[in-house]
């Protein structure tokens, strides 16, 4: 891991921009030193848009002023990351029907599949280097993407606990795997989210197999998640990480 860039935003967080190979990311860290090493979350956007998400970021800078150390990476073909001619032919196909309204799953299930396939061993390779640095220790925590959550849930055994956006397509091996994450959960889904069909989200919650799972639904579309949550998401971790 290589830090390329440093800066002491003015809410008490450091922010460092890091390589490591391929993989572009960026570590959010309390600034002031802890008495411990700082518990660790993962932080993901929805279907792979970049790290430096305006949404994304003030969640991560949020839970680093908190107390954690949070990380975030741009997955393959995102962000900076070249794309390949597939990547960009299926993201032309789903804006074609997405205008033309037509269905759209299969062209999701396209791309965020293979996709949900190369970022997650990505996020394993980050999480030994971040694990090794000595500002950070564990539990870890994830929060964010639906489709990359559950697979890291189910072969990462160092995730302690985890908070899903109900946003983001999740494709159908996913859905399946659901059954088998069993770490505490918590759950944020957006009512009126005109991307993502209410039901289909609900019976992804219903089939976790977490005897700890909670299920926050507000009303709005798909980027009105309430300020509140970030507070309510950071507690959660508390719970599970401190």
């Amino acid at each position: 891991m290589r830090f390329t860039s440093e800066q002491r935003l003015d809410d008490g967080v450091l922010e460092r921009a890091f390589t490591l190979g391929e993989i572009p990311g960026t570590l959010w860290t309390p600034e002031s030193a802890p008495s411990a090493p700082a518990p660790l979350i993962l932080m993901a956007h929805n279907n792979g848009l970049p790290k430096g998400e305006s949404r994304l970021v003030a969640r991560a800078r949020h839970s680093a002023a908190y107390g954690y150390a949070v990380a975030a990476i741009d997955a393959p073909g995102c962000g900076d990351r070249p794309r390949s001619a597939a990547d960009e032919q299926a993201r032309a196909d789903l804006r074609r029907a997405m205008q033309a309204g037509e269905p759209v799953d299969e062209i999701f299930e396209s791309f965020i599949g293979p996709l949900v396939e190369e970022a997650v061993p990505e996020w394993r390779t980050t999480l030994d280097a971040l694990l090794s640095l000595p500002e950070i220790g564990g539990p870890v925590g994830y929060s964010g993407w639906t489709a990359v959550g559950i697979r890291l849930a189910v072969v990462e055994p160092r995730i302690a606990a985890a908070g899903f956006f109900a946003g983001g397509y999740v494709p159908r091996a996913q859905r399946e795997e659901a059954r088998q994450v069993t770490i505490p959960l918590l759950f944020l889904l957006q009512w009126d989210d005109e991307g993502n069909p209410r039901q289909r989200a609900l019976d992804l919650f219903d089939a976790f197999g977490s005897r700890e799972k909670t299920l926050h639904a507000n009303l709005g579309g798909h980027t009105g998640t309430p300020w509140f949550e970030r507070e309510d998401g950071d507690r959660f971790f508390a719970r599970h990480l401190k």
